[in-house]
């Protein structure tokens, strides 16, 4: 019985001392980058596929603007917007998300937790049939 309760002492000790040394990290020096990474639809039917690092969006809530980086240097393959800086801004109807870069509505999106699906098929007008889907996937960069 006495070793028993000493085991178990001993166990409480040890987990009870843990911590974590690691410092929380600031939401702040969090920055969340969008790399396009493949393109579907349109009347001819493409169905394009980029390396991460070619196209990469970056949003800043903080001024509503999107950075974008487009190093793909194919003009026939497409691929969203050229590289630069654009407003944005997101409109919320019926239970839907639309993102407008530049006062253009690109189309409803859908964020999960590493993905971003833009698509021109539905808008907030109406529905079509012969818009882009691209589709994004996260990657999360520590600033200082």
């Amino acid at each position: 019985m006495k070793k028993s309760v000493i085991l178990i002492l001993s166990c409480f000790f040890i987990f009870s001392s843990c911590s974590n040394d690691e410092d929380p990290i600031d939401p702040q020096k969090i920055k969340y980058l969008w790399h396009l990474v493949k393109v579907t639809g349109g009347v001819a039917g493409i169905d394009e596929e980029f390396n991460l690092e070619t196209i990469v969006w970056a949003f800043n809530d903080a001024n509503k603007t999107l950075v974008v980086e487009n190093n793909n240097d194919d003009d026939t393959i497409e691929d969203g917007l050229d590289s630069g800086t654009y407003e944005y801004s997101v409109l919320d109807l019926d239970g839907k998300s639309y993102l407008t870069v530049n006062n253009n509505e690109l189309g409803s999106f859908e964020i999960s937790q590493s993905a971003l699906v833009i698509n021109q098929n539905i808008m907030s007008t109406g529905d079509g049939a012969d818009g882009f889907i691209y589709t994004f996937q996260r990657t999360i960069l520590l600033v200082d």
